[in-house]
């Protein structure tokens, strides 16, 4: 093949992957974001794949990720410890770990299935993260309980990006102050149905002052799947051999 053959055939793929890159940049820049606010509650959603992409997705999730068993899919309430109401793993970069409720759950190496998605989202929010909790609820009766991601791991001020996928699910936002009997006031819950395919930006301060849950549905029979994108501290390198 002579030099002006290979010249040709250079600029032809360049064009190629410049023309892919501009229809990349196209599609992103059509994405519509829906804003949910409150007091002191910020967040951004989008459907960011589309069906097809999404049953994509949640078919590679099925064959590729292996998640924690024994006593890193347990958790301790007031004391005891109990089986967490879905599947749970990490990954992430080298050493890192999620504390919380008396268990640490520690980072599993990055696959590549994983870093498209994380880069996907980087790309779209412009925010990076360096660890994703990985939930697997079977159907309805799995359940996540109220709670604040609010952990001294979590690089402060950097939002959450929260990839669902599968059966949609009521994601409930309810006020700390507007929590249990002696309630301090009466403000609103806020709850999202949370789409195949879906994006929730979890913005400053909203974690600060707004618990979330993923209340049970038993009427709901399918999978769903959510990771949670997050930019960790080196706080979140720990020594868990021991």
């Amino acid at each position: 093949m002579d030099a002006f053959v290979l010249r040709t055939k250079r600029k032809r793929d360049e064009s190629e992957r410049e023309s892919e890159d501009k229809n990349k940049l196209a599609k992103l820049n059509k994405l519509k974001w829906r804003k949910l606010s409150g007091e002191n509650l910020d967040c951004d959603y989008i459907v960011l794949y589309s069906k097809e992409e999404a049953d994509e997705l949640l078919i590679k999730c099925a064959e590729l990720l292996e998640y924690n068993t024994g006593q890193l899919a347990k958790v301790k309430v007031f004391g005891k410890w109990h089986d967490i109401p879905r599947k749970q793993v990490a990954y992430g970069d080298a050493g890192l770990s999620y504390k919380f409720s008396s268990t640490i759950v520690p980072a599993r190496p990055w696959i590549p299935f994983l870093k498209e998605i994380r880069d996907k989202i980087s790309e779209v929010t412009k925010h990076e993260f360096n660890f994703v909790l990985i939930n697997r609820y079977k159907d309805g009766h799995d359940h996540m309980g109220e709670h604040r991601d609010d952990e001294e791991d979590l690089v402060p001020g950097h939002p959450i990006a929260s990839l669902s996928l599968g059966q949609p699910r009521d994601f409930v936002f309810r006020h700390a102050d507007s929590r249990g009997k002696h309630a301090k006031r009466k403000i609103d819950s806020i709850s999202v149905e949370l789409q195949h395919g879906s994006l929730l930006m979890m913005n400053n301060p909203t974690n600060k002052f707004w618990y979330h849950s993923l209340p049970q549905r038993k009427r709901l029979m399918n999978v769903r799947i959510n990771m949670t994108f997050r930019k960790m501290t080196q706080l979140a390198k720990r020594d868990i051999s021991c």
